[in-house]
């Protein structure tokens, strides 16, 4: 989960994924993926994909905490790690995987006013998730319910 700090703001880094990957195609996404062998734990999980995936070096990455585990409708398990990243930096996106990066304001996404749910049928099943419409782009699923636990753990301190 980056957090880039701007003069007036922070803004959370998302990705769209591209439209022909097998999972979770075209939807918005932190940067992120699995773990390898050689990873020492999630954050360096995070910190690595982070660099496959948008190009950012983990030099400019500052790991401020983690979100409680999350379990994704598919089965996998996503530990959320929160980075500050402070600009000037350069990104680069993995063009197979990523189609598009951009910034919202963390202020917006973390409102609770803004989070709506949905039903969808999913594999025969009806699944409920939350979703954020930030103008042109729907942030559902697994990324709008790990920015909805930290609307609530920020909201709640």
């Amino acid at each position: 989960m980056p957090l880039v700090v701007r003069e007036d703001r922070l803004n959370v880094m998302l990705t769209k994924r591209t439209e022909h990957l097998k999972n979770h195609a075209g939807q918005i996404s932190f940067p992120g993926g699995r773990v390898d062998d050689n990873d020492r734990d999630a954050q360096h999980t995070a910190l690595r994909e982070t660099e496959e995936e948008v190009g950012l070096h983990s030099r400019h990455i500052e790991i401020i905490g983690e979100l409680d585990e999350y379990i994704v409708g598919t089965g996998y398990l996503v530990n959320p790690i929160i980075g500050v990243i402070e600009p000037p930096f350069e990104l680069t996106p993995q063009e197979d995987e990523v189609a598009e990066i951009f910034e919202a304001p963390l202020d917006f996404l973390i409102h609770p006013e803004n989070f709506e749910r949905f039903a969808r049928e999913f594999n025969g099943q009806t699944r409920h998730h939350f979703a954020i419409t930030w103008q042109d782009y729907f942030i559902w699923g697994a990324t709008a319910g790990m920015l909805r636990n930290l609307s609530q753990r920020l909201l709640s301190d």
